[in-house]
């Protein structure tokens, strides 16, 4: 296996961008730590088709900057990081040996980047690489760890809806009677569905896949269109749940959504198109704030897990969005900068360089102590 490693010398800033080569299992991966300046690098690891090496390495940078973004804004103290890996096919699954290598790779790095469950990722996956080093995070509640983070990431998505739409209709507003267009209905997807529907949410719901939109909406009892549909239906809330991006300026022409507020990651193709839809007066809830239920499930590991207040915390999302949101409008800029201004700040304030696992010895069940608020 051959790592080559390239630290501080990225455009973006990143501490360190890894790429990594395993020729006996074909594992092609590249793991990127954005910052380390709150405590490790957190991350999911993504399992992808990607046409070039050059797209792996834009979406891994962008993912990892975010999740730097992420932690900053939810007052986590971990970093941002991110693995994307290479496959023809991200629903085949993966030899045991590709896991293992990956595993050994991500153990090189001596804890400053501890991996997640992300998009073509499953827990045998997490569970086999977590049989090879310490830095995974997210395993079978049985093995201690905090299993699937979805329902936690559904709980803040639906949080933060609910502060998108005081914001809009007032502060007595609710989410019962609302319109919302669900596009993708994924493991996130899904769970957001079944949710808001017992909120009394008049719902659309739309997915590649063929037949998981249709499965969905047969349970909640919602409508279904295509996905490019999807995008132009009036509405109150469009929620991208699937991947990113899925709002780049021509698709800004299209929406006829009073505001966008989802799970996915990067729904905008740029810091423009934020900017495009506040002249277009169309409210941006900023993705790394709405969907940060999952990086806050994941934490909770290291104060050992606890479901409900792992939920619980999730529901802090609203009032996370509700001030981001104020600040973007007193401020008079999209809401994507008053978050990630939000986030620079706390950096700034409270960070402490390059985080390093310092003395095993002091660690906690194997692991460094995280603290997981200021």
């Amino acid at each position: 296996m051959t790592s080559d490693t390239h630290v501080g010398s990225h455009e973006d800033s990143h501490e360190e961008v890894v790429f990594v080569r395993d020729e006996p299992s074909g594992l092609r991966a590249i793991i990127a730590i954005h910052s380390t300046a709150l405590g490790p690098s957190l991350g999911g690891v993504r399992f992808w088709r990607y046409a070039e090496e050059a797209d792996a390495l834009a979406d891994v940078l962008r993912l990892s900057e975010a999740m730097t973004y992420k932690a900053a804004v939810a007052g986590l103290h971990v970093g941002g990081g991110k693995c994307v890996v290479m496959v023809d096919d991200p629903d085949r699954p993966r030899d045991d040996a590709l896991l293992v290598a990956l595993g050994h790779a991500i153990d090189e790095l001596g804890g400053r980047y501890l991996a997640a469950e992300d998009v073509g990722a499953t827990p045998h996956d997490m569970d086999v690489m977590a049989g090879v080093t310490p830095w995974i995070t997210g395993v079978d509640v049985e093995a201690g760890g905090s299993g699937d983070p979805s329902p936690a990431t559904a709980v803040g998505v639906r949080a933060a809806m609910r502060a998108v739409i005081r914001q809009i209709h007032g502060d007595g507003a609710r989410l019962a009677g609302r319109h919302i267009v669900i596009h993708g209905v994924g493991h996130v997807g899904a769970a957001l569905a079944r949710m808001l529907a017992t909120d009394g949410v008049q719902l659309t719901l739309a997915d590649r896949a063929p037949g998981r939109a249709e499965a969905v909406a047969a349970e909640v009892g919602a409508a279904v269109v295509g996905p490019h549909l999807a995008l132009a239906l009036e509405c109150d809330i469009l929620a991208p749940c699937a991947l990113g991006p899925v709002i780049d300026i021509p698709t800004v022409d299209r929406l006829q959504c009073l505001a966008v507020c989802g799970a996915a990651n990067n729904q905008l193709a740029g810091v423009d198109v934020d900017d495009l839809l506040t002249v277009r007066d169309i409210l941006y809830a900023p993705d790394f704030v709405v969907n940060a239920g999952g990086i806050i499930n994941l934490t909770e590991e290291f104060v050992g897990y606890s479901e409900a207040r792992a939920l619980a915390r999730a529901e802090d999302i609203e009032g996370t969005t509700a001030s981001v949101l104020a600040r973007a409008r007193a401020e008079g800029i999209a809401p994507g900068r008053a978050a990630v201004a939000l986030a620079q700040e706390r950096i700034a304030h409270e960070g402490h360089g390059r985080w390093n696992p310092g003395d095993p010895a002091e660690w906690t069940n194997g692991r460094p102590l995280v603290t997981l608020r200021p």
